[in-house]
């Protein structure tokens, strides 16, 4: 029987990260490890999410697929995508500015990459003061006038700046150009892709002392150049109701403020749902299995898990993702 799943942190190292992932969820790195993002789901090939809880740990993303098919993500989501899982949860310490960059789209991941495309969105868990990110163009512009800013090395004048603090939420689709700015902590939802073109990177270099590789042409293929839309997505949270963040043909996805108990009946979603612990610690009980779930972690409802208890301490601020 399938039951709420907890998985093992996939930890990344990147040359802008920090040390607030390992230290919220307890795991050790090296002292010059710097640690940008947290797989918390994953189906990608080389890196697979792993249970961590119950008579089904140890088991990988495609083995429970494989194993369940429909009663783990849901008939419609196990009829499109097969045994490949749609949706890539992240967690993202930006201790460091990331490169400007753009994703593609379906069709020109597919025929580049023979990948999905990579459309996402952020939620600001935490931003520290003075922090920001670029989402969008500051202006509709051209390919010409793209390369202009770019040659002359005024980029950064064509980019659309926004300051950030805890619950800003912006919607990144593909071909929108965008980074995440130093001193932010985010929860990304995003198709299952882990393609990025870098269009600038502020001249670092690796821990070799390398300039990292920039993708100039496949960008200026992918970019969105009349997108000048901040993304930045309006919405008032309430207590104990599911508020929309955001909806797309790849992924919804509802804030949920818990103060108190509250049941969910996921019967009629057809989908495997995802819960996102952005604030506080939560308990959710199905299937009868209960869990603790803390800040920074995440767990995946099965679609043949229909009906969920949650109930917080304090409070618990959580993000529902589903198809």
């Amino acid at each position: 029987m399938l039951y709420p799943l907890k998985f093992n942190p996939i930890l990344k190292e990147m040359i802008w990260g920090g040390k607030k992932l390992p230290q919220k969820l307890n795991v050790e790195v090296a002292e010059d490890v710097k640690i940008g993002e947290n797989f918390a789901v994953s189906g990608l090939k080389n890196d697979q999410s792993v249970v961590s809880n119950g008579t089904l740990a140890g088991k990988n993303m495609t083995e429970l697929i494989e194993t369940y098919k429909e009663d783990l993500l849901g008939a419609k989501v196990y009829q499109q995508f097969g045994t490949n899982f749609p949706l890539l949860i992240k967690y993202i310490d930006a201790n460091d500015d990331l490169s400007i960059q753009v994703h593609p789209n379906d069709e020109q991941a597919k025929i580049k990459h023979n990948s999905f495309g990579k459309t996402e969105m952020w939620y600001v868990v935490d931003a520290e003061a003075g922090a920001g990110l670029v989402s969008g163009f500051s202006k509709k512009t051209s390919v010409d006038e793209f390369e202009q800013y770019h040659s002359s090395g005024k980029l950064m004048e064509l980019m659309q700046k926004h300051s950030t603090t805890a619950g800003d939420t912006f919607f990144i689709p593909a071909g929108k150009v965008h980074s995440i700015g130093a001193g932010n902590l985010i929860a990304e939802i995003q198709q299952t892709s882990d393609i990025t073109y870098r269009i600038y990177d502020f001249d670092r270099r690796d821990k070799f002392g390398n300039p990292r590789e920039l993708h100039h042409e496949l960008a200026k293929d992918a970019m969105n150049y009349s997108d000048d839309e901040s993304g930045k997505v309006a919405y008032v949270a309430k207590a104990n109701e599911s508020v929309e963040l955001a909806s797309c043909q790849y992924f919804t996805t509802n804030v949920l403020n818990v103060t108190d108990s509250v049941s969910k009946d996921y019967s009629q979603l057809d989908s495997f749902v995802i819960l996102m612990n952005v604030g506080g610690q939560c308990t959710i009980k199905a299937a009868d299995v209960s869990i603790e779930l803390n800040e920074m972690e995440a767990a995946l409802i099965p679609a043949s898990v229909a009906k969920v208890e949650l109930a917080a301490g304090d409070s618990a601020k959580l993000l529902e993702v589903y198809i």
